[in-house]
């Protein structure tokens, strides 16, 4: 069976930790940003991590 090829835009946007963590930024940071209150704009800067299915998928896209 042939290796997986990388996802080019998953390799861009997703970032693996030393310990095997897969973090990414959050979605809805782009525009329409004047109707979002400041503390969920604080909220939504940053990576954070991700879990469960979201981490496999991720994962998955990466070759890993």
């Amino acid at each position: 069976m042939p290796k997986l090829k990388t996802h080019s835009g998953t390799k861009d946007r997703v970032k693996v930790s030393k310990n095997g963590k897969v973090r990414a930024g959050s979605p809805n940071k782009n525009h329409f940003l004047r109707k979002k209150s400041g503390s969920r704009k604080r909220a939504l800067a940053g990576l954070k991590t991700r879990t469960g299915t979201a981490a496999k998928t991720l994962r998955k896209q990466l070759g890993l």
